[in-house]
């Protein structure tokens, strides 16, 4: 199944604009979720740049979003979720901070909707994420936004 991921900042594919970026406020996009299966248990969320030059950056990560939570505004944290550590060592959002005259990268955002509400610890990494979701995940959506300095 499919999440239907938007926001009204940016279209998917579309530029981010500075305001959430290392340039701007730094602040987490405005999002909104629709088509979440009457039967998920919690909400799950993973921004990553796969263009980083070290691989795989995380900007954000989040899990066990109350699952009838379908919109969030800029700066906003998902109510009672787990945040984990991003890239930069920091709990929270991120934003998108390329290398200057690197082409512009394209940050992935992925939200999953969950039949269970994960228990990870406080440091959990992507990896531990998507580990406790295999098998458990109901559906997924994407935004993908690019931004280059």
């Amino acid at each position: 199944m499919r999440l239907t991921v938007t926001s009204p900042a940016y279209a998917d594919a579309a530029t981010i604009p500075s305001r959430y970026t290392c340039e701007g406020e730094n602040v987490s996009p405005p999002l909104a979720v629709t088509g979440v299966p009457p039967q998920t248990a919690s909400l799950a969320l993973l921004l990553q740049d796969p263009d980083a030059p070290r691989g795989t950056f995380t900007h954000w990560l989040v899990w066990d979003i109350d699952p009838h939570t379908t919109h969030l505004t800029a700066g906003e944290g998902p109510k009672g979720a787990a945040e984990g550590r991003n890239g930069f060592g920091r709990t929270g959002y991120g934003g998108p901070c390329p290398p200057r005259g690197d082409s512009p990268h394209h940050y992935v955002l992925t939200v999953y909707a969950a039949d269970i509400r994960p228990d990870l610890a406080p440091d959990a990494t992507p990896a531990d994420l998507l580990g406790a979701l295999s098998g458990h995940t109901l559906a997924t959506g994407t935004l993908t936004g690019r931004y280059g300095r």
